[in-house]
């Protein structure tokens, strides 16, 4: 019974998107609310709040829980949105979004590897620098740009941002999973390779099946071709990633990975693509004016690259100095925000020195900026309601609810719904991160409780990231940053509606990865 209470906001939120087709962030408000009043009310009469919490007031919990998820929306969510849509709208103004067109179709004429090249390969890349909405907003915006229709460049967006998302942001994801369930709270880099190659493997097919997915919504004619590239770019993003992950740890795969598969199609669009027939009249650009026109995003890549974990002394640097944290009162949790090593700011950096190489003057820039604030506040409403959900959820103990009641049910068969848990988490709060800091220690439980072996035990608890990243799929935040960046605010429901589909696919087959490899560790 307290599991049925506890999963009421997730199945509100999709109620209200699917069944009455509410705005996103109407849908979202009215869920918070729903959601308070149960955490105030239902969840001590059920028992459910946590042992830590057991001594302080319910309305104290859930008081500081929503300054929390604010918290947490602002920084570092929402303030990569509006840099990743501001770098956008800069190119838009500027006229240099027109340069880029150009050049990605003139690569080839086929829409399926233009597609593929922005999503899965620039999406990745973007996925694996920044993270945090980066790699759906900023594509899906060229996709529209490039002409295609929104909806279209949501769903295809949002399917490609999943398997990058396991090693997202430098690997944050998978090196807080691992601290997570380490002894002493601190993972060795040899426990970080065996987690990272394991999730590589149990995400192996989907390599292959994302990619075909993405190729056949842009052409479902074409099914041999769109095999033949899924499988030579799988390959390719495959042996990458898994190279990284064994060797090297989790911060490098989803960079390296989604290099490669920009080199793979752009070699097999070279080889076997339409060639592009220059229009009449079409021009040639100069390097000089090809590195105007790319320079928001190569200040962007610049920026992200020298502040990550790439360089570790600048990496160190920046997250030791100018860094303002607090710990919130009776939940105990502790809200950071980084000044400078923030991935918003780098966007807003990289954006704002490229828009001045454009000719765009700094007053205009920050106009620009104000305006791409004011027109997205309906995604602010979206984010700030999502987050505060999340952290109302998680403190009053319904989150771990649920996944005790999908253990209880299961039993001997969990591992097929592990990463199930994983995709909760994601959907809940919009992060791998953030649901493998609920559900990682859980999964290590359950490990311990079916007495599996300690390879064993590091698969499953694998899982909850493997699962984690289809959820990305169908987080409502995602999808509020989505439509953000397709100008479709109160679309929500439609974009839920054509992405559950997809999300189902990739749930069901991690999971039978995850079953049936259990097995052979």
């Amino acid at each position: 019974m307290s599991s049925l209470i506890a999963i009421v906001p997730i199945l509100l939120l999709f109620v209200l998107m699917l069944a009455f087709k509410m705005p996103g962030y109407k849908s979202a408000f009215i869920t918070l609310i729903t959601t308070v009043l149960l955490a105030l009310f239902v969840a001590p009469a059920m028992h459910m709040v946590p042992e830590a919490y057991a001594s302080q007031s319910i309305w104290g919990v859930v008081g500081w829980s929503l300054v929390e998820g604010v918290w947490k929306a602002l920084f570092p969510i929402l303030i990569i949105i509006i840099m990743a849509l501001y770098s956008y709208n800069i190119l838009i103004k500027t006229g240099q979004i027109e340069v880029i067109k150009a050049q990605f179709t003139s690569i080839t004429d086929d829409k399926g590897i233009v597609v593929l090249l922005l999503v899965w390969g620039f999406g990745g890349l973007l996925e694996g620098m920044a993270g945090f909405g980066t790699a759906v907003a900023i594509p899906a915006a060229i996709l529209i740009g490039l002409g295609f229709k929104p909806v279209f460049s949501a769903l295809v967006s949002l399917i490609a941002n999943t398997v990058a998302v396991a090693f997202g942001a430098v690997g944050v994801p998978v090196t807080t999973l691992c601290n997570e369930v380490a002894v002493g709270g601190a993972a060795s880099a040899e426990a970080i390779m065996q987690t990272s190659s394991y999730i590589v493997i149990q995400l192996s097919v989907l390599f292959f099946l994302v990619p075909f997915i993405i190729l056949m919504i842009t052409d479902k004619k074409a099914i041999l071709k769109n095999i033949a590239l899924s499988l030579w770019t799988g390959v390719f993003s495959f042996g990458a990633q898994y190279a990284c992950a064994r060797f090297l740890g989790a911060e490098t795969p989803a960079i390296v990975g989604s290099l490669a598969a920009i080199v793979a199609i752009i070699v097999y669009a070279k080889l076997f693509g339409k060639k592009h027939k220059k229009a009449p009249g079409a021009r040639t650009y100069t390097l000089a004016e090809s590195l105007r026109a790319w320079s928001v995003y190569l200040f962007i890549l610049l920026f992200i690259l020298v502040s990550g974990a790439l360089i570790p002394p600048v990496n160190h640097f920046l997250n030791t100095h100018l860094v303002t944290k607090a710990v919130l009162p009776v939940t105990g949790s502790t809200v950071i925000f980084k000044w400078i090593a923030n991935a918003g700011i780098m966007l807003f950096l990289g954006a704002t020195l490229g828009g001045l190489v454009q000719g765009m003057s700094l007053k205009d820039l920050l106009v620009l900026l104000a305006g791409t604030i004011t027109k997205n506040r309906k995604t602010v409403i979206t984010i700030v309601s999502l987050i505060s959900i999340s952290s109302v959820m998680n403190n009053s103990g319904m989150i771990n609810q649920i996944a005790l009641g999908l253990v209880a049910i299961t039993g001997s068969f969990y591992p097929l719904f592990a990463p199930l848990i994983g995709a909760i988490g994601t959907f809940v709060t919009g992060s791998d991160t953030s649901a493998n800091i609920l559900f990682g220690k859980l999964q290590a439980n359950v490990a311990g409780q079916l007495g599996l072996t300690p390879d064993q035990s590091t698969w499953l608890v694998g899982s909850n990231t493997t699962g984690a990243t289809g959820g990305k799929m169908i987080s409502p935040q995602s999808i509020a940053i989505a439509t953000a960046a397709c100008d479709m605010e109160g679309k929500d429901g439609e974009i839920l509606r054509a992405a559950i589909p997809y999300a189902a696919i990739y749930i069901v087959v991690s999971g039978l990865f995850v079953y049936f490899g259990l097995g052979m560790v």
